[in-house]
């Protein structure tokens, strides 16, 4: 199988610069042991600010990155500015939070010139914003609910999709056409960001309610999956 394979640094360093690169390094080993050349390899960190460091010195040091829990154009700008390989920007769970905190479930999918989604419309704005900004970074949508939303972001760098949506788009009788497009002189593109410092960072974060939330949730999650992992594979060992 071509291309990118991404692998995860253990979600409970996610507040530990030093010990997420290192780990990356150890699992970077094990991957030149199997022969596996290291720029196929993207180290897959949390959209945090330690992380996002963690990013900018092991992209310095010739080693990809996926900058995974991205939910927010302050993560986006971030993961540019430290030089991220590629970004993971979590599509269905940016609506999950929104059905749930606002109580409407049902977003219009009817118009793909004009979508309501907001899991939709942050993954737009983003690739709008790299686009008009000549950013190199790779954005790759994730976390899909319906197959709606991918027809909705089709054009974007990559997407990530499930089977089932793959057969249902594989099924379908309607075409799927380019919705995202590189800009052009008739766009009206945002200015470019200053730098950010940490405090700048946090605070954005903060005020983002939906970030902020998700990208925790998201780590206690991966990290319960870790520990269970781990139980199993120290429960089969035990029998073996």
């Amino acid at each position: 199988i071509p291309g990118y394979v991404s692998t995860e640094v253990d979600a409970r360093l996610s507040f530990d610069t030093g010990a997420s690169i290192r780990k990356a390094k150890t699992l970077l080993a094990v991957y030149d042991e199997m022969g596996v050349p290291r720029d196929r390899i993207l180290i897959k960190l949390a959209s945090t600010w330690e992380m996002f460091q963690a990013c900018h010195q092991l992209e310095k040091e010739g080693i990809k990155t996926n900058m995974t829990l991205l939910f927010s154009m302050t993560q986006a700008k971030m993961a540019a500015q430290m030089g991220a390989t590629l970004i993971s920007p979590f599509v269905g769970r940016i609506l999950d939070w929104y059905k749930k905190s606002t109580g409407k479930e049902y977003y219009p999918a009817n118009d793909l010139e004009d979508p309501e989604d907001p899991g939709v419309l942050s993954v737009r704005a983003i690739h709008a914003y790299y686009k008009c900004h000549g950013i190199k970074t790779i954005i790759m949508g994730a976390s899909f609910r319906n197959v709606q939303q991918i027809r909705f972001l089709a054009g974007c760098d990559r997407l990530t999709i499930s089977p089932k949506f793959i057969d249902e788009l594989a099924g379908s009788t309607e075409p799927l056409r380019r919705q995202l497009d590189l800009p052009d002189s008739r766009t009206a593109c945002a200015p470019p960001s200053q730098q950010m410092d940490e405090k700048t960072f946090r605070w954005l974060m903060n005020e983002d309610a939906m970030a902020s939330d998700k990208l925790a949730e998201g780590i206690r999650g991966f990290a319960a999956d870790i520990v269970k992992l781990e139980d199993d594979l120290g429960h089969r060992m035990a029998i073996d």
